[in-house]
């Protein structure tokens, strides 16, 4: 690479910059938020900066003449969306200069990639004294096309930024200060990867162009345009790199040759994943996966395709999580990141100054992709350990300095709105009962806008269980009185994961939702009365799951584990019985892996799922004990000719996939009905306009339920909007129908009589009723305007 030169001269002056800022900083805190920023590959005119913290050379006593930035360079141009592919990379050695534990070079000639072209690839390395070299991956990289645990490639931010499409956008926002976004109205929650056929963001970035589109020209929208209609935010599951296969294989493997040079196979990351299994390493970009071209640019051409939708924008809400880092990222960051084991893989150590100072630098170049909002996943496991009272302690402190970082697209400074996924005490065995989800909201008095999600969006919410919506009477009554600073509504990954984990056989499921387990399952997570009682009556920011709106199977979906795989599954097999039938089984297109490895009908896989749970447990997961007692069963099980512990995580790999491919919202949009989208999108217009309802009630505002109870559940709510309309909802959440009632006489007495006038009825009731008694069945309601 002759067009590659090695600055020294700025180099060492940045490692001076470096030295001052540590020596005249307020504190080691103050001294890394500042360097933080000069880390990564950082492309600045002709040259590139590379910075990183490597304290793991200093604990080695690594000499300064054995570390270098490494840089590759492919032979001729990569095709990144190729599924794999062998590479030449001439490679380049650069000279470092060091100030503590912070490595710093820079050079000219470094190809840096954009839209259009590939970069050179980097890490740095050090050598040890049999002359073998290790790499050190960059963390803050802002590419990482074969995942967080290969070689980053060096990428053009500033020119991204430059072109992105939503600039006039963002522009329209400057003023003297950062301006400050507030809460949206209503949220849709999507997984990008069974969002849409396609299942990349560029994908997903093309339907709300063609939804633009015809909502520009007036055209008429079908019930899969209506899914996606009514909402003012966007919010993706975590979009940051996940976890790879455990076992293999790499998504880059390389050798060196005698001339230098490194020869590699590469293999475009293919992973199944929910979005939260992530390694902390790769935070500030996203998970190539999710990229049909392999360019980060979709993230902003996303983003802008929602903040150019005609008529009212889009605001686009990112879901990150830097509460936990899965076992993983030992393999991609130094110790020094991590303060030990948790349930989830590994804590952070939040009080080393300059990780803590390097994770907000991730999440500030994160959402300066051109999110308005940020989702905090798991706020309450942000914890560190207090040595001297020898208890962990919730790092509010953190929290604050996550919701207090400003933001900068196009020219214009601001300051995101936050909501943060709080359960604490969790997980402690009460925090069900003691959680008041109000922990961070009381903490951030500095930002009034601050959201937590409610008690009825955090997991563990059942709605297809009789007696549910009495039991948790309680928590909508501390809804009405502290709601509007909630996320509310009861569909969301986590639930409808939490309920596909729920055994039909041990608690009395409400069976007037459906004639089946799966229109149970889809009608409780999507259905009209729960959507009246969120949508026209709670405060807060009501939110879907588009997987339930569109009533598509969802579950817990990771197809890297090789050595608890098979116990993941036995604890998901439940999820057959609720969402695939025999039919649904037997589409050619479904469960294409199950099949071919002999499970041809759902009957022969639910038989084998029978015993896999019991024996998991039974043997304290003991693999070859399984394999062979499965073996063993008469009748013999469908399946494997042999099992083996090999064919026993084959299955397991299968199911994930086969599952992923099931859960593609594409597969469900024929079957969608035109009465139910058409009626919810009605709904979530009627909160766009309305928006006073975010409000907590006030003293003339009033709820109840029915009185005596007789086998169902009726409840009635009365809101006042600030222009002196009144807002009258009944919705039979769940039981027997009633005898022939007139809704208004629900009411109460001071609020009977008037202009009172149907505005909303769910599907089922017919288009000819306009007021008067009539019998409520389940999940219907009814909303009444006056004034």
């Amino acid at each position: 690479m002759e067009s590659l030169s090695y600055d020294a001269e700025a180099t060492l002056e940045l490692s001076r910059w470096c030295e001052r800022i540590l020596t005249t900083a307020e504190d080691r805190f103050t001294a890394g938020r500042s360097i933080a920023r000069r880390l990564g590959a950082q492309v600045e005119g002709d040259r590139v900066v590379f910075g990183f913290w490597a304290p793991e050379l200093q604990d080695w006593s690594v000499s300064d003449g054995d570390i270098f930035v490494e840089i590759l360079r492919p032979e001729g141009e990569l095709d990144l969306t190729l599924s794999q592919s062998e590479t030449s990379f001439d490679r380049v050695l650069l000279p470092v200069e060091r100030c503590e534990a912070f490595v710093f070079s820079i050079a000219a000639g470094v190809k840096a990639g954009n839209r259009a072209e590939t970069g050179d690839f980097y890490a740095l390395v050090w050598r040890d004294s049999e002359g073998k070299m290790t790499r050190i991956l960059d963390p803050l990289a802002m590419s990482v096309p074969f995942g967080a645990l290969a070689p980053a490639e060096v990428y053009d931010v500033a020119s991204m930024q430059e072109d992105r499409p939503d600039k006039t956008y963002f522009e329209a926002l400057r003023r003297d200060g950062p301006h400050k976004f507030g809460a949206p109205t209503s949220i849709l929650q999507l997984h990008i990867p069974t969002a849409t056929a396609g299942g990349t963001i560029a994908s997903l970035t093309r339907q709300i162009h063609r939804l633009g589109e015809r909502v520009a020209n007036g055209l008429p929208l079908e019930p899969a345009d209506e899914l996606f209609m009514g909402y003012d935010a966007v919010q993706p599951l975590p979009l940051e790199p996940t976890t790879v296969y455990e076992a293999g294989p790499d998504f880059w493997t390389e050798s060196l040759t005698e001339e230098g040079r490194i020869e590699a196979t590469l293999m475009r990351p293919n992973t199944t994943n929910w979005g939260y299994d992530i390694v902390i390493a790769g935070m500030a970009t996203v998970n190539p996966v999710l990229l049909e071209s392999a360019r980060p640019d979709e993230l902003v051409d996303f983003a802008a395709a929602l903040h150019n939708f005609p008529g009212t924008p889009k605001k686009l809400i990112l879901d990150v999580v830097f509460g936990h880092s899965d076992n993983q990222g030992l393999n991609a960051l130094s110790s020094h990141y991590f303060a030990g084991p948790n349930m989830y893989g590994q804590n952070l150590d939040y009080l080393n100054p300059y990780v803590r100072a390097i994770l907000l630098e991730m999440q500030r170049r994160k959402v300066n992709f051109g999110a308005d909002g940020v989702r905090v996943d798991g706020a309450q496991d942000f914890k560190w350990w207090d040595w001297a009272a020898q208890t962990l302690r919730h790092d509010d402190d953190y929290l604050r300095e996550m919701s207090g970082l400003v933001q900068e697209v196009a020219g214009t400074e601001y300051l995101p709105w936050f909501v943060f996924e709080d359960g604490r005490p969790w997980p402690d065995e009460d925090w069900e009962l003691s959680s008041t989800y109000r922990a961070v909201i009381e903490e951030q008095t500095h930002d009034p806008d601050v959201f937590q999600w409610g008690p009825l969006t955090f997991a563990h919410n059942t709605p297809f269980i009789y007696t549910f919506w009495l039991s948790k009477y309680w928590r909508i009554k501390e809804i009405l009185a502290h709601g509007a600073n909630w996320i509310s509504g009861t569909a969301n990954h986590d639930t409808l994961r939490r309920g596909t984990q729920v055994n039909p056989s041990k608690l009395n499921i409400n069976t007037r939702l459906g004639d089946t387990k799966m229109e149970i399952l889809d009608k409780a997570y999507d259905n009209p009365a729960v959507s009246i009682l969120t949508y026209a009556v709670f405060p807060g920011v009501p939110m879907d799951f588009l997987n339930a709106t569109a009533r598509a199977s969802w579950g817990f979906i990771r197809n890297q584990d090789d050595k608890y795989g098979v116990k993941v599954v036995a604890e998901e097999a439940i999820s057959l019985k609720w969402q695939v039938d025999t039919y649904s089984y037997s589409i050619p297109g479904n469960f294409r892996r199950l099949k071919e490895m002999g499970f041809e009908t759902r009957e022969d896989l639910a038989r084998f799922f029978e015993f896999l749970p019991a024996l998991v447990e039974v043997t304290d997961y003991d693999l070859n004990t399984i394999a062979a007692l499965l073996g063993a069963v008469e009748p013999p099980l469908a399946g494997p000719t042999r099992y083996t512990v090999g064919e026993l995580k084959r299955i397991a790999c299968a199911w994930m996939d086969d599952m992923h491919e099931y859960c593609n919202v594409s597969h469900y949009l024929s079957w969608l009905d035109p009465n139910q989208t058409g009626f919810m999108r009605k709904l979530r217009d009627f909160r766009q306009q309305n928006p006073w309802l975010r409000g907590n009630f006030g003293t003339g505002d009033s709820f109840r339920y029915l009185e005596p109870i007789d086998g169902r559940t009726i409840f009635a709510a009365l809101r006042h909007a600030p222009d002196g309309r009144r807002i009258f909802s009944v919705c039979h959440m769940e039981g027997r129908e009633t005898e022939e009632i007139d809704p208004l006489d629900l009411l109460p007495e001071g609020a009977r009589g008037g202009d009172w006038r149907l505005i909303l009825r769910s599907p089922g009731i017919g288009e000819d009723y306009l007021g008067g008694p009539i019998t409520l069945r389940d999940s219907m309601g009814l909303v009444f305007e006056a004034g």
